[in-house]
């Protein structure tokens, strides 16, 4: 889901650190420097960066431009390369047996930690260079006026990710502007205590 369906969900957030007046003309390198690297040809199990918000499969933004009026638009692409784990407890069951045949022919009944560890690393190998990474997109909005920042998503894990690669990319933190934030940035002293004491009800 994106915010060019017509529903999303989606975390608003501000930027904390003050903007430097030179920045936005370094904007398309540092999005290039941190962009998305695929994996479907190396045995990794997740790759994440950034992408051209209107092709999820370019990370040259040769597409479409970052800039779409007063927004710098571009999105978050995560691929995860997921193997169910009855499948690797197949072929590990596989390759231990092969293993505990293969000792019982020298005289041996016994497979070390070690080896049992290697085993299982030399499965998990050949089974991501068998099953394709899973792509998903989150688009991103940035309101260059006010240092707004929104994202597709509300999950929790994928919020965490999102913010950290944002502040390697820009060197920038996000706070997101949860009822509670907002409440404090307008609050004086007296008024945040008494926030403080607030506990949520059923209604």
């Amino acid at each position: 889901m994106g915010f060019l369906n017509s529903t999303c969900s989606f975390t608003r957030f501000k930027i904390v650190d003050e903007v430097p007046k030179d920045f936005w003309g370094g904007v398309p390198d540092r999005l290039k420097q941190f962009a998305f690297r695929d994996i479907d040809d190396v045995p990794e199990l997740r790759s994440f960066g950034w992408v051209c918000f209107d092709d999820m499969l370019d990370s040259e933004w040769a597409t479409a431009s970052h800039y779409k009026g007063n927004y710098l638009t571009f999105s978050l692409r995560l691929d995860t390369r997921r193997i169910p784990a009855g499948v690797i407890k197949k072929h590990l069951a596989i390759d231990l047996k092969a293993e505990k045949a293969r000792l019982e022919q020298q005289n041996k009944n016994y497979i070390s930690r070690e080896r049992k560890k290697e085993i299982k690393e030399q499965v998990l190998l050949q089974l991501k260079q068998r099953f394709l990474p899973i792509p998903s997109e989150f688009n991103v909005l940035w309101n260059m006026d006010n240092n707004v920042v929104w994202l597709a998503s509300t999950q929790a894990s994928l919020i965490d990710l999102f913010i950290d690669h944002f502040l390697t990319t820009f060197n920038l933190h996000l706070e997101p502007m949860t009822p509670f934030n907002m409440a404090s940035s307008l609050l004086d002293e007296a008024g945040l205590a008494q926030l403080d004491h607030l506990e949520l009800t059923s209604n």
